[in-house]
């Protein structure tokens, strides 16, 4: 019979490629056929084939006894095949493991060829019950006469403890031992696995630093050093002392050793152990941050990473170390690779400080700038590209910063470290509203709902900076570019969405807000999202009130005309928006134009009031009472600024809500309608033994005698709450009333019967009465408190005399609480940084490399203010607060 081998099998299965199943079924039955031989050669080339189908996917735990044949054979390359296949298809729930004990015990006391295949074998298959079985005979092969020997046991013990920990104890005070072998080898092994036990519980190989120390500043091996500094790693955080101890010798590794894997790992337990903090530490941190900015310039990206990973956990601790090489870092923000840019920008944005906040933003939004080099092509480069065909390796590599998915990143990230400890880092907010108009301009990715977002949250929390808001939001509307490319992806037109609110809220920063309205009415504002349109109907609302309030305050007849032009103009743009399918633009647009139609009405009836002929008209008109109350503006302007400026709108603090003091005598767990009570449930025993109590000499016409009064009684109870019900005071029916009460009600019923809506119920009655609504008694509330008198919402002047800011400006960081606030007392923490402005840079020495805005300075009632102080307050504000965001 001729056999196929390995070899055999490996070429058939290469040749039928096309119907392998068929040809790996054929085989597996020819393997079947020769496991079962006597011939262990056969037996063996079967498992061998076997194990090289199971490394296919083909299950082989069907011959599983089989393979521990062949491991029981007494020849050395027999009794390998079997261990391989054992390492190959057995798990911890194969059965015949425990066949495999006594076999592993006589072959570890056999030839040393024999015990190395053992321990390889043992460690791959090793259960609990095993491991039970066999540690004894493995802690004493640690003193094994051959050094590889010696080796291979600590490395199968390491896999014995981890299924059987009951061997840790003995084991470990054994590989201490082990530390002082005399073979090199053996040390490392053992460093090895004290390395990977240490990770699990540190505390308990606390003991073995002195030798670790004695192994660390004597050997040269630098695989031995990086398992010993790992291991120092994780004792020191457990035992303080060790970091005194170790930094003169990792200071010297990392200063000698030109193994960078060695210097990696040198640095990175300096962070882990806490090796960098007091004055010792400063110049090993120093010394770190120097070679770590040294990998991020090297061309290998394996190591770049490596380095920017370690410096985002050097930079809380030394930021002002790794901000020397802040032009360093910003260059990997472009770079090729993914995962180096999304390491150096979670390093730039733990970097941040409020003294390089500015330039880093700066840097980082330049990249979302698009490359003017990128995007124009002179004639000559245009014509090459169509003549000279292209092919794969010539195209140039797509920049990074052309990925939306990366682009999205960068945006956010900016975002992100601006606002982090609600903008502890921000020392002059105009730079930063700048900033957020300049990244809706260049981000071209959805991040316009989080710049929507945080424009509206600075300008209500920092009082200081509407001004200079209301001016740059003027511009952002009166500019088109946003409003024409609303519908293109990544258009950030949420910003319009501040704009108009911000305008509309602070609208009296403005010094002619008449001008805005056209721009907010103007037709393209139908190609916004409805969320937008509703805004921008509402601040149209807001800037008319405030306008007509002022122009009503100096009234001049020559005005009525230009109010009737900005009227007509409302009702004609709004009508359309009162056709609008979305229900919130539809709402708002019908209010606002029943409100402006009778403005306009007001206005057509208006006669203007010009000097009189006599001129005693004056002085006799002083005698007529009703002229004297009448104004001589229209007295429609001051309708619609009261609806929207009687309280200031203020940020509210998280815990407002759950602050509220609970008024007295208000139980919140008590029912506000009671529950129908509960029907009982009445022993079946006991209703038994009161039946039979009952029926006990009596009689059946006492039985009956008591059931009829206890009916009677019944419906005596019945009817008296009847009564009580239809006549809550008291009062008695008198025939008369009962007789119309009675012709009301036919008559209602006869009306419902023609009703083809109302569904009568022909079928006959079995209840003594009808019901009647108009019996249904009328329950008076008495008792019930009054209705508080809101005597101090009086509205405030139409125009206030400004009163120039002063130079230091609050934000408004914890929001308002309300009267009466119940809040638990937070622990106070230090904010890491003082947010004062004593080095606040002024506006002309912003750090940026965009164009300022330009707008007239018309636009505005003075100039821009001065630099913005941070600082942090609270307040309590009593009353009703204002605490919608628009309408």
């Amino acid at each position: 019979m001729w056999e196929r081998t390995l070899q055999d099998l490996i070429r058939g299965l290469r040749a039928n490629k096309k119907d392998e199943s068929k040809f790996i079924a054929k085989a597996v039955d020819e393997i079947r056929t020769e496991i079962k031989s006597d011939d262990m050669e056969l037996k063996a080339g079967a498992v061998l084939k076997l194990t090289y189908l199971d490394m296919l996917g083909l299950d082989m735990s069907w011959a599983s006894f089989h393979v521990v044949e062949v491991m029981s054979s007494t020849r050395f390359h027999l009794k390998s095949v079997g261990y391989l296949a054992a390492v190959q298809s057995f798990d911890q729930e194969t059965d015949v493991l425990m066949l495999t004990t006594n076999l592993l015990k006589k072959d570890m006391t056999s030839n040393p060829s024999d015990v190395a295949l053992t321990l390889n074998g043992l460690s791959h298959i090793v259960t609990p019950d095993l491991g039970r079985d066999l540690s004894p005979e493995l802690i004493t092969m640690l003193t094994h006469s051959r050094a590889h020997i010696r080796k291979r046991a600590i490395l199968a013990l390491y896999k014995v403890m981890i299924k059987y920990p009951e061997a840790l104890q003995p084991g470990v005070a054994r590989l201490k031992d082990k530390l002082d072998d005399p073979d090199p080898g053996v040390v490392a092994s053992t460093v090895n696995v004290l390395c990977e036990l240490a990770r699990r519980n540190p505390e308990d190989y606390l003991t073995l630093a002195p030798q670790l120390f004695h192994l660390l500043t004597s050997s040269t091996n630098n695989w031995m050093l990086i398992k010993i500094v790992k291991l120092f790693g994780s004792l020191s955080p457990h035992e303080p002392r060790l970091v005194k101890k170790l930094q003169p010798p990792i200071t010297e590794l990392i200063s000698t050793t030109p193994a960078i894997s060695l210097l990696y790992e040198c640095v990175h337990t300096c962070i882990i152990g806490g090796m960098l903090q007091g004055s010792s530490g400063y110049s090993l941190a120093k010394l770190c941050v120097s070679k770590l900015a040294a990998f991020i310039q090297d061309a290998d990206q394996n190591l770049k990473y490596i380095a920017l990973l370690a410096l985002v956990k050097i930079v809380p601790t030394h930021p002002h170390l790794v901000a020397e090489y802040q032009d360093t870092i910003l260059a990997s923000v472009n770079d090729q690779d993914i995962s180096i840019r999304l390491r150096a920008l979670d390093l730039v944005s733990a970097m941040v400080t409020p003294n390089n906040l500015q330039s880093i933003v700066q840097q980082v939004l330049s990249h979302l700038v698009p490359d003017s080099s990128s995007t124009a092509q002179t004639a000559a480069q245009s014509l090459a590209q169509h003549t000279i065909p292209s092919s794969p390796t010539s195209n140039k590599p797509l920049s990074p910063s052309q990925s939306p998915a990366y682009r999205l990143v960068l945006a956010q990230r900016i975002l992100s470290i601006c606002s982090q400890s609600m903008y502890e880092n921000i020392t002059n907010f105009e730079w930063y509203l700048s900033v957020l108009v300049d990244l809706a301009h260049v981000a071209n990715v959805d991040v316009g709902v989080q710049i929507r977002d945080q424009l509206v949250d600075v300008v209500g929390r920092v009082k200081g900076v509407r001004r200079y808001a209301v001016k740059l939001m003027y511009t952002l509307l009166c500019d088109d570019t946003i409003l024409h490319n609303a519908r293109e992806e990544g258009s950030c037109s949420e910003v319009l969405w501040a704009a108009a609110w911000i305008c509309g809220e602070y609208c009296s920063e403005l010094s002619e807000p008449q001008k805005l309205l056209p721009y907010l009415l103007q037709p393209q504002v139908t190609t916004l999202h409805p969320e937008i349109v509703a805004v921008y109907i509402h601040a149209t609302s807001k800037i008319f009130g405030y306008w007509a309030a002022e122009i009503a305050q100096r009234w001049d007849d020559s005005d009525l005309a230009e109010v009737n032009t900005t009227v007509d103009l409302f009702i004609t743009r709004v009508g359309d928006f009162a056709k609008s399918s979305d229900v919130e633009v539809q709402e708002r647009a019908a209010n606002s134009l029943q409100l402006f139609t009778f403005i306009q009405a007001d206005l057509k009836s208006y006669r203007p009031r010009g000097p009189a002929e006599n001129p005693f008209a004056e002085a006799s008109s002083s005698f007529d009472p009703m002229s004297s109350n009448e104004p001589r503006f229209p007295k429609s302007l001051y309708l619609i600024q009261p609806l929207h400026d009687v309280y200031e709108l203020n940020p509210v603090a998280l815990a407002a809500q759950a602050s509220v003091a609970i008024p007295d005598g208000l139980d919140l767990d008590a029912w506000i309608v009671p529950p129908p009570p509960e029907a009982v449930v009445e022993d079946p025993e006991a209703k038994a033994a009161r039946k039979a109590k009952k029926g006990k000499g009596k009689g059946k016409s006492e039985v009956n005698g008591g059931k009829a009064k206890a009916k009677n009684r019944h419906k005596e109870e019945v009817n008296g709450d009847a009564d009580e019900l239809a006549s809550p005071e008291g009062h008695v029916e008198t025939p008369e009333e009962a007789l119309e009460r009675e012709q009301r009600l036919a008559e209602r019923r006869e009306r419902m019967r023609e009703d083809p809506y109302y569904i009568v119920d022909d079928r006959p009655s079995t209840s003594r009465t009808h019901d009647d609504v108009d019996s249904i008694p009328v329950v008076r509330l008495e008792g019930m408190p009054a209705l508080p008198l809101d005597d101090h919402r009086v509205l405030p002047s139409l125009r206030e005399s400004y009163t120039p800011s002063s130079t230091s400006f609050t934000i408004d960081r914890d929001g308002e609480m309300p009267d009466g606030a119940v809040l638990p007392p937070l622990p106070v923490t230090p904010s890491p940084r003082s947010t004062g402005g004593t080095n606040t840079p002024t506006r002309g020495a912003m750090a940026t490399s965009f164009p300022q805005y330009e707008v007239d300075d018309e636009a505005v009632r003075t100039s821009t203010p001065e630099p913005i102080k941070v600082t942090r307050s609270k307040k309590k504000t009593p009353g009703k607060k204002k605490r919608t965001e628009v309408g």
